[in-house]
């Protein structure tokens, strides 16, 4: 399997990537934790009253850094209790080490049950992480041949984080600047790779982004720089509880 060589290469696109995290680092230090506590809620509600979101049965949820991102626990918690296949991200060493591949890779294991969330332990960012004497015992969506599948190995909605995200000013995608260590576009580009060899047509899942007001660009502070790996999303939801992308045209079901 090969990626585009935009992965491990330092380019002119990767420097430009670099700049806007370190702007983005410095002011999402002034988002206050209250503004991050009811953005939060904001966005949790949105998403709750999208039918995108109810009517999906097999979701990955990123689990929060203590600061500068949309806190997710209230999604996780309330997926679970409508009784939604919960998979959360896994981060481990690459099996298939050679040039051009990403050592550490990301794959998505299913939480059990609400106890099985709450023993969770933060690592060294703060993040709830999975055990990874657990692994092999948990369902996952890639994963080595000899590794524990669920029953259906693709998921309906990937709920993402990011550090900055914008509008595509020609066809309106969401872009999305991540994190830059690739974890999420080798997952896609593994899971996209998986649907094909299933026979399936197109991007096997819904992409939505969450994110703070803050995160989102105006075209002065724009815009987010993207290569042959950054997937659009399908949409973002914001922490003022505007949806931008192809999901704002869904319909909100507000009957709760």
């Amino acid at each position: 399997m090969s990626v585009p060589a935009e992965m491990n290469v330092t380019t002119p696109l990767n420097v430009a990537k670099r700049h806007l995290r370190d702007a983005l680092k410095l002011k999402l230090k002034d988002v206050s934790h209250d503004s991050i506590t009811s953005q939060s809620s904001t966005v949790y509600r949105t998403l709750a009253n999208l039918d995108a979101y109810r009517n999906a049965q097999r979701i990955s949820v990123f689990l929060s850094m203590p600061t500068g991102e949309i806190q997710t626990d209230a999604i996780v918690r309330d997926a679970l209790r409508a009784g939604k296949d919960v998979f959360v991200p896994y981060l481990y060493k690459n099996p298939a080490a050679a040039p051009g591949l990403p050592a550490r890779i990301m794959d998505m294991v299913r939480l059990r049950d609400f106890a099985d969330y709450e023993s969770l332990r933060p690592d060294k960012w703060g993040i709830p992480s999975i055990d990874p004497a657990t692994v092999p015992e948990r369902q996952r969506v890639l994963g080595d041949p000899d590794v524990q599948h669920s029953d259906s190995t693709l998921l309906d909605l990937i709920l993402m984080p990011g550090v900055a995200f914008d509008m595509g000013p020609d066809n309106g995608a969401v872009r999305r600047l991540g994190h830059g260590k690739g974890f999420y576009d080798y997952f896609l580009f593994r899971q996209r790779l998986k649907a094909t060899s299933l026979g399936q047509q197109g991007f096997p899942a819904l992409l939505v982004g969450l994110a703070l007001s803050e995160q989102f660009l105006s075209p002065p502070e724009g815009p987010v720089p993207v290569g042959p790996l950054d997937q659009p999303l399908d949409g973002l939801i914001l922490g003022n509880g505007n949806i931008r992308g192809p999901l704002a045209a869904a319909p909100l079901n507000e009957t709760d």
